[in-house]
Formats: C-alpha cells, structure tokens, sequence
C-alpha cells in the first residue's frame, strides 16, 4: 500500500467527505466498484482528499475482516475500503477513514444494553417503529467494542491518513454503567445538570483514549471528533489535529451557522475547514443536485476565511460515482486551486473581538444563542473585520471588544475586561452586559451609566440625540424587546428611551400592535464615553429576531465612534462580504469580497441560483504603507489606486460572485 502519509500531518484545501451509511438489506455493496474509475474521477474533479468508510452508522464494516459486523451485502472477495484507499493513494489523494461512534445499530441491536438510557427508562435515539438511529451510551461496554474496531482499522491501513469520528456530542445516560460512573464522581444522577456534566466527563475521556491511541499508531495522521460543541474548543482542540465545522446551508445549518462558527474556530492553532455538501437539502439526499451558484459560495466564503474545504457526498451502494455531481464539484474545486497561492498561509486579520455567548448547546445542530448570530449578521453587513472570542483569548488583539446582551457572571471576567480597558482597549456593550442578572447593579462601572432595573414595558422606543453621528432617522424607533432602564452617569447619552402610554394588554390596548410612544423620559436607550458605548436592549438578539436595521444604524454609529479609523470601508450592497487575509512570505493582503444573495424559496429553504455581477465597488483599506501594486487574483488584472491618510483606496470594477483583491508589500 502507498504510503503517502509518512510526513508532518497537513489539511488538503480540496476534500470529499464520502458517505456510505448503508442498511443490511441492500444485497449489492459495491458490485459497481471500479477503483482506477472511482479515483481518477476524484483526480479529475481536483480532489486531494476523499474520507472513506470503514464503518457507517448502520454499524457495519466495509473491509476485510472476521467481524460480524462486516456488511452482508459486501462482496465476500471484495476489500472495499482497501481498494478505496489504495486507488486514491495511487493518484496522490489523501484517504483518512471515518468511524460511527454513537450511532451503531448493528451494536445496539446486537447489545440493546449498551444503548443510552432517559430518566424514565426509555432508550435514546430511535422508538421502535421508528426509521433512525438508536443512540449508544460511550460509558458502557461500547466503548471497548469501538476501541477494538479502531485498533483492527490502524492495524490493517498502517499509518492511517487521519481517522474521522462522526456523532461524538455528550450523551447523557442512567444505564448501569452511566449511574456507578456518577456515583464514583459524586454526581447526583437525578440532577440533570449532574448528567450533562458526567457525559462530558466521559466524552472527554473516551477523545482522549483514542487520539492517544492513533497516535501511537500515526503520529502524522489527522483526527477529529465531529459533532462537539464549539464553545468548548478551549479545553478540546488537545484532541483535533484539525477544526471542521460541518454546515450545510440548506440541511438545518443556514447560511449563518459557518460564518459565526468560523470565526471561533479559526483562533485555536489548528487547520480548519468547512464541509457543506453536493446535495439539494441535507445528507443522504439521492438525486438532490445543489445549484453551482450555491456551492459555489459556499466554498468560496470558506476560503474567504481561510478555511480549507470539504464537500459531502454519498456513494451509491454498488460503489459507482455520479458523474454529474463531479462536474459540479470538478467546476468549484478548479476555481479554489487557481488561488491558492493566495491562500496557502494567509491568516485573517480582525480588529474587533466579539464576545461569545455559551449556550451550552449539546448538539452541534442546537440552536446556537440568537445574540451571536445577530451581532455576525450586523457586523458582516458593516464589513468589519472580527472573531468570535471567549475568555481564554487576548483582548489586547482587538481594538473594541463587543459584550452582547449577556450579564458577566464570571468575576474573573469581568477583572479581564477591566484590565483591557485601562490598557486602551475600548467596549461595545448591550443588554445585561456589564450589569448583573438582576439588571440592578452596574458590575462595569467604565460604561458611565447607572442601573434601575428592567424596564416594565415589553415595548419602548429610542430617540437618537441630535448630536449622535449616524444614518439613523431623526425620529422614535422601536424596541420590540424588554429592555433595561439606565441613566447616564458620566457618559454621553446617544439616544435616549420614549415610553409608551402603557402595555398592550387585555385590559387596555390601543390599535394592531404595540402602543405609541407617549413622553421622552429621563432613561437613556444609547451611552457613550471615550472608551466605552453601551445599548440598553437586547440589540443584537432583537437584530437576530427581527432584523430592524435602525438597531444595525445605531451600533454602526456608536462603532464608529469607538474607532474612527477602520480597517475597511466597501461600497455596494448589504449582502456583499468582505474579509481579509494577509501572507508573510510574500508580504502581501488580500481583500476577498462575496457577492452572492441567497433567496428563500420555500418556507425552510434559502436557494442561491444566480450571481449577478456589481460594477464600479469602491473599497479602502487601511494599509502600514503604500502598496508596491494591486491587483485582482487569480487573473493578475492589474487595479489603478491611490494612497493617501494611510488608506489605499482601489475600486474594482466588476465582482462576479468572489473577487480577490491582492495588495502587494503592505499590512493593514
């Protein structure tokens, strides 16, 4: 077998991410199977890594093997996964293997005790006459089975290329072994918090178990635990070679969950990517084709923020390639290794620090909190450049570091934020932020402003002062959600809060929908300092729910005030993205702005079917000096410019779809 994985593990930019969840009754695994067809294909369609299967969520395996568990529909004198892999390593493409972790029905059905267990004795996962996945308890006897499973698959592809464990979030379980686990810990299992807090336990020992064990095998191979929350990426990237962030716009994921996501992953030092897939809706979608515009900027938004890219498809079971879908994917994939010049070693670069609210979510598919979605969508429409940070990240990164919504219950915290200010740092915060739970007591006493408490008005509206510079309309705006009342201590007041006649009640109500605005009171809705901007509402939840862009006008403002010097200004329209990105070797800048509006075509789905080309898009970027040329990527189309105040001012002529503006010999 080639062994093209003897070296220092590196992420290719150009992935497939190969399904084959395959039930036993279908009789004709891989009877189609060609491999010099099935990786010439992937050479052809500039693929340079394919993940394949050793074994799917069904539970069964795809090579040699005396296990039960091999697929009975396999060919007895058919290796699938090793033709797969010796096939792709003949044409130079990468093969890491992936591995079921929590779905496995051939374990549950074979060990129905090993499966998690609710508080009221029913199993997790799938009811009886159900289509789905049962749902294995990783502290139970399971955990050795995949163990062993895992040991068999490094032993037979020595060195593995990388191993892919899918379904791997914190399942909590009262099987036996799950309640003498937390006896052992001092957990109480009737507390649900107590549950959650032991199946992180044991997922963290079971992640560590077996990256120690590829490892032992593989020092070079890659491995990743997919499914894990990304709020606790501090405390689990020990265990990831590299960060992926699975996100199928049209699956359930949207076309916000890879942009929030991946501006926290992308601070760890570790390669990352994103995976989205071929498919119309979400996995397994046989005969659903995505638009090329779709994928198109899907992969391209990855690379804007220098992610590498995976695209998921699903091999038929008698093991032949569709060769339409690899058209498709042969059409963007060809367009990312023209650029990669440009993208090999370029690191983002960010000027603001936004605050991560942890939902606690257990499932990668949970809701992520509304606030950090708001403030992703108000900030990529502002075109400011930023990540997505929590506690454990230098503040003195970021010139403003935003707060949303959220009180800081963590003292420790707070003492950080506080530190960042006296050092220069400056503050955007909203809502509870800096304030305590109750909303009572100022904890952020820089914010110049004092607490009375939460507003006793579901609905209030917001004045901006004359004096305010922004694109806000001299006149009330409402505040759909409750907000806080606070005075102006110190700070200057922005805008200030108008309070309606009374509640909408069914005592007394007053028209459709929220009372007017009745008197100007003393409470301020807006409070700046020289260092600090504070919003009383929830701005960016309410931006999230109901997406009233004078919430986006009066951040942009209170922004501007805070930084008058941004990194970036570009014209055009609110859904083009703009992100930078700048390499060492050579020095050099590169701008990468998206043009691409998705449609909601159906009640859950956003569709991208068309790219409709901007003209004459002006663009400034504050740059160290003068740049030695500009220049549009890959095409080399040079771009006349002009610096001046330490700005680099360019207007590109026509963006269709992705442009690559590329500023040689400067930083911003």
């Amino acid at each position: 077998m080639s062994k093209i994985n003897d070296r220092v593990f590196s992420l290719p930019y150009r992935q497939i991410h190969l399904d084959f969840h395959t039930g036993p009754a279908i009789p004709d695994v891989g009877t189609d199977f060609e491999p010099r067809a099935f990786a010439k294909t992937m050479k052809q369609a500039h693929v340079n890594s394919v993940t394949v299967f050793a074994k799917c969520h069904h539970g069964h395996l795809y090579y040699n093997t005396g296990h039960a568990a091999r697929h009975p529909g396999l060919k007895k004198n058919l290796d699938l996964l090793s033709s797969q892999v010796e096939a792709l390593h003949r044409e130079g493409i990468r093969a890491p293997i992936y591995l079921s972790v929590q779905c496995d029905e051939f374990a549950a059905n074979t060990h129905p005790e090993w499966i998690a267990k609710n508080p009221d004795g029913s199993q997790v996962g799938r009811k009886p006459l159900d289509a789905g996945w049962q749902i294995l308890d990783m502290s139970s006897p399971y955990q050795d089975y995949l163990y062993e499973q895992t040991a068999e698959v490094l032993k037979l592809f020595r060195p593995v290329d990388g191993i892919f464990f899918d379904m791997c979030w914190d399942q909590p379980s009262v099987s036996p072994w799950a309640l003498a686990g937390m006896v052992r810990e001092n957990l109480n299992p009737e507390s649900a918090v107590d549950r959650a807090r032991y199946a992180t336990m044991v997922s963290l020992r079971y992640m560590k178990r077996y990256f120690d064990q590829i490892k032992a095998s593989a020092s070079g191979a890659g491995v990743l635990f997919n499914s894990r929350p990304f709020a606790n990426l501090a405390r689990e990237v020990q265990y990831h070679t590299q960060v992926e962030i699975e996100a199928l716009p049209t699956g359930g994921w949207g076309y916000m969950y890879f942009p929030m996501n991946v501006r926290f992953a992308r601070n760890f030092a570790r390669p990352y990517l994103g995976m989205t897939a071929r498919f119309h809706k979400s996995w397994a979608d046989f005969g659903g084709l995505k638009p090329y515009a779709a994928l198109e900027y899907e992969i391209s938004q990855m690379i804007a923020h220098g992610a590498r890219c995976s695209i998921g498809d699903q091999l038929h079971p008698r093991g032949r390639l569709d060769p339409v879908v690899y058209e498709l994917i042969a059409k963007v994939y060809r367009r990312v290794e023209s650029r990669e010049p440009w993208l090999l070693n370029a690191t983002p670069v960010s000027q603001i620090g936004l605050f991560q609210v942890n939902t606690e979510a257990t499932n990668v598919l949970e809701a992520a909190s509304r606030c950090n979605e708001g403030a992703t969508r108000m900030l990529t429409q502002l075109r400011h450049q930023f990540d997505l940070i929590d506690e454990t990240a230098d503040f003195n990164r970021y010139d403003l570091v935003i707060l949303p919504d959220a009180p800081l219950e963590d003292a420790k915290l707070l003492k950080k934020v506080q530190h960042y200010l006296r050092t220069g740092g400056k503050i955007l915060a909203s809502g509870y932020a800096g304030l305590n739970a109750a909303g009572t007591q100022v904890m952020l006493s820089e914010l110049g402003i004092a607490a009375c408490g939460p507003s006793p008005f579901q609905s209030i509206y917001f004045r901006p002062d004359e004096k305010f510079v922004s694109a806000l309309a001299q006149t009330d705006h409402i505040v759909y959600d409750r907000s806080l009342r606070v005075t102006a201590g110190r700070g200057t007041v922005a805008a200030q809060v108008v309070e309606p006649y009374f509640d909408r009640t069914w005592q007394h109500f007053s028209s459709h929908a929220q009372t007017p605005g009745s008197v100007l009171s003393r409470f301020a809705a807006a409070v700046a300092t020289s260092h600090t901007a504070y919003i009383a509402f929830p701005v960016f939840n309410s931006y999230a729910v109901h997406g009233n862009l004078q919430y986006r006008e009066l951040v942009a403002g209170l922004i501007q005030k805070l930084l008058p010097r941004p990194l970036l200004t570009v014209g055009g329209p609110s859904y083009l993205e703009a992100t930078l990105t700048r390499q060492q070797q050579p020095v050099r800048t590169i701008v990468h702005l998206l043009a691409y509006s998705a449609q909601r075509r159906t009640a859950q789905l956003d569709i991208i079917e068309d790219v409709v080309p901007l003209t004459d898009v002006a663009m400034t970027l504050r740059t160290s000096r003068r740049p030695s040329g500009v220049y549009l990527a890959p095409q080399i189309t040079r771009l006349p410019f002009a610096y001046k105040n330490g700005y680099t001012h360019v207007t590109i002529p026509q963006i269709e779809g992705h442009a690559m503006i590329v500023l040689d010999g400067c930083y911003p």
